[in-house]
């Protein structure tokens, strides 16, 4: 009975297609290609299972890139009970000793919606993102819709104002980094850092020994953050559910 319960989680009713090739915004002159499965009703069983081969979640959809001819993106994860904090990062934890953080269920406010839409102005101009004001409806499908009971954000508050949002997926092995914006303006904070180094504690605190960070790309910028939390693994490729993921120890 057991068994059967484990396949139907693993296995749960979904729609699976692929986008059409658009413009990578990692590798310049690549197309881009994702694979997508739309899941109205995923367990935490399926969600851990998937995301530890490499996929990636946004509401009710799972995702991971199947591009023509390039393999370059790799899924790593940090290494929770082996941690070594650097001493910047320590400086980051000192920084925010008096900031308040509250862990809850994804919610929207418009509190929310102008944070998203101020922090993404400002990686407009000065990273050259594409920005667009996002609505609630787009908000509430991406970061609300599909938490079920594993989908968690963390808010950052200082001087009673929000500061930081960072959306988490709390598996069975690890927590899962979704998506961290944040107030420029409070730049001075280190936000970035410190919600990786609390991720890291919570998971701590969970016993839950990995935080997966998402994909790797070789060279391109935006990723140099993640080689700083150390000691990681690194993934190639994408295996099927019905297969073992084979991490190895990553030294970049």
């Amino acid at each position: 009975m057991n068994e059967e319960l484990n396949k139907d989680l693993l296995n749960p009713p979904s729609t699976d297609f692929s986008m059409l090739d658009y413009e990578c915004a990692y590798i310049p002159g690549n197309m881009v290609r994702m694979n997508y499965k739309y899941v109205e009703s995923a367990s935490k069983q399926f969600a851990t299972a998937v995301i530890q081969r490499g996929w990636r979640r946004f509401g009710k959809y799972f995702f991971h890139p199947i591009c023509h001819g390039c393999n370059e993106c790799k899924s790593i994860r940090i290494d929770v009970k082996n941690y070594h904090y650097s001493k910047s990062q320590r400086k980051a934890i000192k920084r925010n000793a008096n900031t308040k953080i509250i862990v809850q269920k994804p919610s929207l406010t418009q509190a929310h919606i102008n944070l998203y839409n101020k922090y993404h102005a400002y990686k407009h101009q000065k990273d050259n993102w594409t920005h667009r004001n996002i609505s609630q409806r787009e908000y509430h499908e991406n970061f609300v819709e599909g938490a079920h009971d594993f989908g968690k954000e963390i808010l950052y508050v200082i001087d009673n104002k929000l500061v930081g949002v960072d959306l988490i997926d709390v598996l069975d092995d690890g927590i899962s980094a979704i998506y961290f914006y944040y107030d420029p303006d409070y730049a001075r904070y280190s936000l970035g850092t410190y919600s990786l180094l609390y991720q890291i504690k919570l998971a701590g605190i969970l016993e839950l020994p990995w935080i997966y960070l998402g994909y790797w790309v070789d060279g391109c910028k935006a990723f140099d953050y993640k080689s700083k939390f150390k000691p990681e693994e690194i993934l190639d490729g994408f295996p099927h559910i019905s297969e073992q993921p084979l991490w190895e120890m990553w030294d970049k």
